[in-house]
Order: C-alpha cells, then structure tokens, then sequence
C-alpha cells in the first residue's frame, strides 16, 4: 500500500510544482532557443553527438535557459545531477555533494554539479569546486547572470568552457508557452488561450520563466466563458502583474510611430521628450539593443563632427546595454540619450556621403589619374602610374594643391564647408 501512497504524493508534488518546472525539457532537442550552442555544429550539439561533457559555464540573462540547458543535458547523457543555489547552500552541502560525487566516481559515474548562480560562491567554495573539477570527480555546469571573467575564480574558470546564452526571441517565447498551453496536463483541463501574445511578451521581458509564471496565474483567474475557455487577456495581464502595459506592437505601425517620435525628440534637443520615448519603449519591452542600435546611427546621422564624441559614447552605450542586460540597462541608455539630445547637431556628412553615392549612382566617370595611382611594379612605374604625385607631408601645413577628382570632373562640393562641425 506504501507504494499506492507514494504514487499519489508524487502525483500531488507534479500538480503544485509552477509550470515553469513542469514545462522543462526534457532532451536538449526539445530545447527552445540558443541555436548558436544546440544547432548543427553548435559546441554543446557537438558534446552530445560525442558523448562527452566538459565542465562549463552558462552566462546569460535571467529566463534565457540555464537551468534548463542543465536538466536536459544531465537527461541526455543519462547522468545524476545535484543542484546546488549559491544563495540557499553553504560550503558544508557543497562537501557532502562532493562526497556522493566521489563515492559515485569509484563505480565509473560522474555526477553533474548544477552550481545556480555561481558568480555568488565564496572563494573557498569555489576552491573546493576547483579541486573535484581538476580531479575529474564531478562535471560542473554553472550558471550566472554576471561577466564570468570577473566574477568566478580564474583558476576555476580556466578549466570551464564558458557559453553565452542569448535573450530569447518573440518567435522563441511564443513557441515556449504554445508548448506549455499544448502539453501542460493543467492548462489543458482549464482550456486556455492567449488573445494579446504582444502584452505576454511585454510581461515577461524577455524572460521565459516570467512568461510562463503570467500565463498559470492569468489562468487561474480568467473566468471560463460559455464553451469552458479561459482567454487571456491584456486586462488580465494587467490585472496579475499589477501594472500598466504599454500598448505597443513591434511589428506595427504604432512600433514605428514611436521610434520616430523618439529620434525626432532627439535630434530636436528636446531631452524630456527623448525621455519620454525611450521609456516608453522599455516599458513595452523593446529590445534594448535595437533602441541603442538607433543611437549609434543618430550620432552620426544628426551630430556627426559637430561632437565627434558623440558616436564612440553609444558604441559605449551599445557595449554596456550588452554586457549588464535589462532593467539596469536602461540607465546607460538614458545616459546616452541625454548626451545626444544635449549635443550640438549637423548633418553634413551624412549629407555629404549621400550626394556622393548619388553622383556615382549617375554614372560620374570614375577613371583615376596616373598620379594618384598605385605604382605596385616597375612596369606600372613605367607606365606613368603616381607619376607627378604631390606628398602632402612634404609641403608647409601639410597640404598641396593637385587635382584628385577622376579625369574629366570638375571638383565637386558634396561636403558643405559652412555647416557647423
């Protein structure tokens, strides 16, 4: 009879787990995402394929996968793994699983060691992680938010491979909770059905976990209609975060509407409605790099030389976005918008490089004069090539007259001397 019971207790610990726990994956093929490490070719593919697995370190944004890729990858080469919470484990659970690892090892298994949020071990946990790693009693796999170079042991972490997870896309959570919606024994009872996919994905900012936690909360509370469906709404989204979503859709019209009012903000030196803008846009959950992305192509387009400062702060800005990720991004962000509304403005040389491709778009003849070119042999040496030709360095300031326009074409102003830069 004990086994009755033990039975329906599992059955019971499966029906409260979230659903984010009872939608994992169980094969990496069954994995959503992070094509560039489980595609054809990708390194953890090619683990599988090879049937061995190295210690290694997933870096990525919350809710892109980490502890997934763990469970499907210990399933897939049938191995025991313990996992282990920086934050909830001290170093007396990291002995005693290091001690189960070691008594496995003696009868030819190695056991995987899932070490969540790894950044946050203490030096000695990492120390004695180091020693099972270099001993070949445990396969690490850790997981972190944070720049692994700064935050784990060097020794540690040069016997890691070290794989950055991507966020995920709108296709790819789309697909994640169509899964859960379809194979979840829960959610199929309750019959529901997502009506503003665009509101989810604004909810869970990118983050796979939040998405799926909204979903089983808004399913709960949506009212069944007169078939028994439950539709999840953007009132109902509201409702279960508690908050306000911003009505916007990026592959729509309004998508765009805002990215031109927020460059125009800009390029207007209107900083508070820049602001504005690129609030309103984090709030609807934009991708913070295609926001910064538009940046580094305004500080060239409308501020150029006028502060040639101007483009390596947003390829800074770019850089940092990348690097720490979503919410504390948007605070680099908002830097750079506020330096480039600030910013004196000219659009000369984008003016510029535009009547130059235009007058060879027109078919301005392109013939190069011997003095200006390349004499790589003597032959060509013999023929006249950079024959006459003036160095500049060799005259006073550093400059000379001589022609340098194609044969044949008067000089040409496409750059306007009088713009302010």
């Amino acid at each position: 009879m004990s086994g009755l019971f033990d039975d329906i207790d599992e059955a019971h610990q499966a029906r409260i787990r979230p659903l984010a726990e009872r939608s994992r994956p169980h094969s990496i093929n069954d994995v959503v995402g992070q094509l560039h490490l489980l595609g054809p070719g990708g390194p953890l593919r090619a683990f599988v394929e090879r049937g061995v697995l190295p210690s290694i370190i997933l870096w990525g944004p919350p809710g892109t996968g980490k502890t997934t890729l763990a469970n499907a990858l210990a399933a897939t080469f049938d191995a025991p793994m313990e996992r282990l919470s920086a934050v909830e484990h001290g170093v007396k659970d990291l002995r005693e699983i290091l001690g189960r690892a070691q008594r496995k090892a003696r009868t030819g298994v190695r056991m995987i060691v899932f070490i969540d949020e790894i950044h946050r071990f203490t030096k000695a946990q990492q120390d004695a992680l180091l020693h099972a790693v270099e001993q070949g009693t445990i396969t690490l796999i850790g997981a972190t938010t944070e720049n692994p170079s700064f935050e784990v042991n060097a020794a540690l972490l040069s016997r890691c491979h070290v794989y950055r997870l991507h966020a995920l896309s709108t296709d790819e959570l789309i697909s994640i909770v169509r899964n859960a919606l379809e194979s979840d024994p829960q959610l199929r009872e309750l019959h529901v059905s997502v009506q503003d996919w665009q509101a989810l994905i604004t909810v869970s900012g990118g983050d796979a976990r939040a998405a799926l936690n909204a979903i089983e909360t808004a399913a709960y509370l949506a009212l069944p209609d007169a078939s028994n469906h439950r539709l999840i709404t953007r009132e109902l989204l509201q409702q279960v975060v508690q908050r306000r979503i911003v009505r916007y859709d990026k592959s729509g019209e309004q998508h765009y509407d805002i990215v031109s009012a927020f460059i125009k903000s800009v390029r207007g030196s209107d900083v508070n409605a820049a602001l504005l803008w690129l609030a309103a846009m984090i709030e609807a959950g934009e991708d913070p790099l295609f926001i910064a992305r538009r940046m580094i192509i305004l500080a060239s387009e409308d501020i150029g030389n006028a502060d040639p400062h101007a483009l390596p702060l947003t390829l800074s800005v770019f850089q940092a976005v990348e690097r720490i990720g979503m919410p504390e991004g948007r605070i680099p962000l908002a830097q750079g918008v506020v330096y480039l509304a600030k910013a004196p403005k000219s659009n000369a040389s984008y003016k510029a490089i535009d009547a130059a491709l235009q007058a060879v778009r027109s078919g301005i003849d392109l013939t190069v004069p011997l003095h200006l070119r390349n004499a790589a042999t003597g032959l060509l040496s013999a023929e006249g090539y950079g024959e006459g030709y003036k160095y500049p360095h060799d005259f006073e300031g550093g400059r000379v007259q001589q022609q340098y326009f194609p044969d044949g074409v008067d000089p040409i102003s496409f750059y306007d001397e009088g713009a302010k830069e």
